[in-house]
């Protein structure tokens, strides 16, 4: 081969590398590729939730009801006592509102999901998502939006500024970033405890018993911790299902209440350590699935 040749070459290789490289640039990353899928999962959720408006407006009115109601029970409560501990009556009020945020944001994302994965395991569905080109926990996680819970979350926001009012106290923007820091804390152990729940369908094929009891302990979590004196029923709610810990902490970052950031830290360990042990569950319980 002739030199001519042999620079010819190496020039035609170079520009097929350059091509290359530049078609691999090119490429979607992988964080605007799932943001492009979480995208169409919304518009998906957005159709769904307009075919059937009726029962969209009937949900929003029945949460606000249950919402009312906690509110009225926390009255109740305060016409007999002035304190919870060191709880006022409007800072009670601010902590129901707060646990009623976190749990219909969570709710929006991730309650109808979590709930439908022992389905998807019955019915065999969970084959054809496994199939899909993308992280399975993350589509069977944010399948669906529930976007009435939305309505609701920003209901909540209203009591909670209201009751702040009342108190009176106004927070610093770094006790509001660290509020909504710790709440995302709170949604995650939520998250990480449901999703860890639901996976023991793979074991009795039906599970929604269980997860349908988690949540219910939500209502705990409305509750000062100061209500409930040191013990094993404190502990396990401390520190194996933590969740006195979801909204009490945020709280006492957005009034000023924090003695000292021992709550802080195991909050933000406690948020770790479920989605962890979540995603060991996850893990262990997909070797089992035979489809």
């Amino acid at each position: 081969m002739s030199r001519e040749s042999k620079i010819k070459s190496r020039e035609q290789v170079t520009r097929a590398n350059a091509t290359l490289t530049g078609a691999l640039d090119s490429r979607p990353s992988t964080l605007v590729r799932y943001a492009g899928i979480y995208a169409a999962l919304w518009k998906n959720s957005i159709t769904r939730e307009m075919a059937f408006k009726s029962n969209f407006i009937l949900w929003i009115i029945v949460e606000v009801l249950w919402f009312g109601l906690q509110l009225s029970f926390i009255g109740v409560i305060y016409l007999h006592t002035d304190n919870i501990g060191t709880w006022t009556k409007w800072q009670v009020v601010l902590l129901v509102g707060a646990s009623h945020f976190i749990q219909q944001i969570f709710q929006a994302f991730f309650l109808v999901n979590c709930t439908n994965l022992s389905e998807l395991v019955r019915t065999g569905k969970l084959d054809f998502l496994m199939l899909l080109p993308i992280n399975t926990r993350f589509v069977i996680s944010l399948r669906q939006v529930d976007l009435g819970a939305f309505v609701n979350a920003g209901i909540a926001v209203g009591i909670m500024a209201y009751s702040l009012h009342q108190i009176p106290f106004v927070p610093g923007f770094a006790q509001i970033g660290g509020f909504l820091v710790l709440c995302v804390a709170g949604i995650l152990i939520h998250y990480s405890l449901m999703f860890l729940l639901a996976t023991i369908s793979f074991w009795t094929v039906r599970a929604q018993g269980i997860v349908w009891g988690y949540y219910s302990m939500f209502n705990i979590a409305r509750m000062p911790d100061e209500a409930f004196q040191r013990g094993v029923f404190k502990a396990v709610f401390t520190f194996i299902v933590p969740v006195l810990l979801v909204s009490n902490v945020p709280v006492r970052m957005l009034v000023n209440k924090m003695d000292s950031l021992v709550p802080l830290l195991v909050l933000l360990a406690m948020s770790v350590v479920c989605f962890v042990v979540s995603e060991l569950g996850w893990r262990a319980s997909l070797r089992r699935y035979t489809s």
